[in-house]
């Protein structure tokens, strides 16, 4: 005779059965953190990434870090968090933050005329009665451009150069139209050191970064630079090479007669601050919370709102403020609050929403810069990818 199981039997088998397959499916779902990893490393894999560095930012607090790939490609060296990487232009809202500081001591207003403030007239020759303003500055509309450089103010300076009408703009007047101008937070930084009589590195390291208790600074010579992050950039041949000018000494220029209030562009108040992803992100939560981190209190709240609020239109989804920019097509639905940077071969991104308490910072040492809707695609991707698994419901 056949052998059959028992109706109990066959119950135990199919429970021993889904007991074993719910344990498998347990060990299969990742955590948050599991799927943050594998998404970055499949963002990595598309983008050509050299390093990628990740924090990310819920309900005021860091919740996640990450450094992936390489640090340096010559030396075989993982990039890990503690990691410092040159993060250009999102420095501006550092030099915005210090001088945010001395508008609030009576120091200088924002409609104050640039000129009473550089020791040299700073008007556009196309429209001389049309007085510059630091808010011009900060919000990209004074009419200034890059195209005679910017690492130093005699491009700009009538005593200094025959040619300073070069470093405008022509065909609009101040105020009436936006274009990004490095020049413009250069002497912004010029404006801080003058006012406060510290050097601007040292300025923001002890009126921001300390107090933070952040590990920056605009100084290379004041980091440790066996931390800092080769930036790559492909050569002609495809073959990813770094700039070591990405990490220049000042040393030498600052011992050869640094002048107070016009040297300032030495240590590019624009784009020089050199920081990791994790420390970046604790500085983002202090604009978060519109100037203030746990117990210290950086800027004002009116300051810190002044900082977030759109002075100019630069697209149909996003809007310039000062050193910081409202987009509104980074993450559909959200109205998201940051800067981005790109220089030497870097591209990175500090973005965060102040009222739902949520944000991202990325860095990579070097990538295919493929852009799309104004960021490139690894700056969106990773922020995007970031949001669905850490803060979306």
């Amino acid at each position: 005779m056949k052998n059959f199981l028992t109706i109990k039997q066959m119950a135990l088998l199919v429970l021993a059965f889904l007991f074993v397959s719910g344990t498998a499916m347990s060990q299969e779902k990742m955590t948050k953190e599991e799927q943050a990893v594998k998404e970055l490393e499949q963002i990595m894999t598309r983008t050509n990434a050299v390093g990628l560095a990740v924090a990310v930012v819920e309900d005021g607090k860091i919740v996640f870090v990450k450094s992936l790939g390489k640090k340096d490609i010559e030396k075989n060296i993982d990039l890990v968090p503690t990691d410092v990487f040159r993060i250009a232009s999102i420095s501006k809202s550092f030099a915005t933050t210090a001088l945010m500081q001395l508008v609030e001591k009576k120091k200088l207003s924002l409609d104050m005329d640039v000129s009473d403030l550089i020791g040299f007239k700073l008007r556009n020759p196309k429209y001389p009665d049309i007085i510059i303003t630091v808010k011009m500055l900060l919000s990209h509309t004074s009419s200034l451009c890059d195209s005679l450089g910017y690492f130093d103010l005699d491009v700009v300076n009538p005593d200094k150069n025959p040619g300073y009408a070069k470093a405008y703009h022509s065909y609009y007047a101040p105020g009436e139209k936006y274009d990004y101008c490095n020049l413009g937070f250069n002497i912004i930084g010029s404006i801080v050191e003058k006012l406060s009589g510290v050097r601007f590195d040292n300025y923001v390291r002890d009126n921001i970064i300390r107090p933070l208790g952040l590990y920056a600074n605009h100084n290379v010579d004041s980091l440790d630079a066996s931390i800092f992050v080769p930036l790559y950039s492909k050569d002609a041949t495809g073959k990813f090479v770094s700039d070591p000018s990405a990490y220049r000494s000042r040393a030498v220029d600052i011992a050869n007669g640094y002048k107070m209030g016009y040297s300032t562009p030495l240590f590019s108040p624009t784009g020089g601050i050199k920081i990791s992803a994790q420390d970046l992100a604790k500085y983002m939560i202090m604009h978060m919370n519109y100037g203030k981190s746990g117990g210290v209190r950086i800027i004002s709240k009116k300051s810190s709102r002044l900082m977030q609020t759109p002075v100019i239109a630069t697209s149909e989804t996003s809007k310039y403020c000062m050193a910081l920019l409202h987009t509104y097509n980074l993450i559909p639905g959200e109205d998201m609050v940051g800067h981005t940077g790109s220089a030497y071969g870097l591209y990175s991104a500090m973005f965060f929403e102040p009222r739902e308490k949520f944000g991202v910072v990325m860095m990579t040492n070097g990538c295919t810069p493929v852009y799309k809707d104004g960021f490139t695609v690894i700056q969106g991707d990773v922020i995007r990818a970031m949001y669905n698994i850490f803060v979306k419901d």
